[in-house]
């Protein structure tokens, strides 16, 4: 799995505080390959790089919420959970694939 690679910015006006997300948003990215989302920073980054065709008010929500985490506004997972519901709207969440794994069941023949 990727991890969007986004060097945080420094300097003046630029806020401390910890805009990374407590779990990252796990999405599906170019022919369908997962990319985790870890921070506000790098949710604002792919958000800002959509095509303005695609964009809804949904998207500019999500945009805004990043913005206020990055400077230290909201709580990072407020901005989390807009960008995942955002990202659902539009089929880009990958499964959960752990969520799978702890649904398995033991049988006589052993996990299923």
């Amino acid at each position: 799995m990727a991890t969007l690679a986004i060097a945080p910015r420094s300097g003046k006006g630029c806020m401390t505080t910890s805009n990374n997300f407590e779990r990252p948003v796990v999405i599906l990215t170019g022919l369908g390959h997962p990319a985790a989302v870890a921070s506000a920073m790098e949710a604002y980054v792919f958000l800002a790089d959509w095509p303005v065709s695609k964009r809804d008010p949904a998207h500019g929500f999500a945009l805004k919420a990043c913005l206020a985490a990055i400077r230290g506004e909201v709580e990072a997972d407020t901005a989390r959970g807009v960008f995942s519901s955002w990202a659902e709207k539009h089929d880009l969440l990958a499964p959960d694939f752990a969520a799978f794994a702890g649904n398995r069941n033991e049988g006589s023949r052993g996990l299923a």
